[in-house]
């Protein structure tokens, strides 16, 4: 694991989370999907934010998309994090539909911008799960 990662907080799953989180532990990317308005759904909650139905499932997604907004950070928010810096955070738009706030890596952080092609890339953690991140797509692609 990389030190970047021992400094990360990442969160406990909650009941609703849980197949989010399962799913990490394959390095597959599933999301929510509405069965009464075929929504995808993310955050992962206990309702469609669309149509307010409970009735979701998990699906498995692309994890490719675009870079919709950029900020690269050179200091680190908290004592805890420094090992991370710079590091570039972005909102990624995913070509199933839904906008994530993530990180970019596997580049010079100055190098990612708006209109990026990224993809999903996996960091472990120490319980076997994996945390979601994005690095560029291949050229050609």
């Amino acid at each position: 694991m990389s030190e970047a990662a021992a400094s990360r907080t990442v969160p406990d799953p909650s009941e609703i989370s849980q197949p989010f989180w399962d799913a990490t532990r394959e390095r597959r990317l599933v999301l929510q999907r509405c069965d009464a308005c075929a929504s995808l759904v993310w955050y992962p909650r206990a309702f469609c934010p669309g149509c307010l139905s409970e009735d979701l499932h998990w699906d498995e997604v692309s994890g490719l998309g675009t870079v919709y907004a950029v900020s690269v950070h050179h200091r680190a928010p908290a004592p805890e994090l420094t090992a991370m810096v710079p590091y570039a955070l972005a909102l990624v738009d995913l070509d199933d539909g839904p906008r994530l706030m993530t990180n970019v890596v596997g580049c010079d952080v100055a190098d990612v911008h708006v209109g990026q092609r990224v993809r999903t890339t996996w960091e472990p953690l120490e319980d076997g799960r994996h945390l979601l991140l994005f690095e560029p797509e291949p050229s050609g692609s």
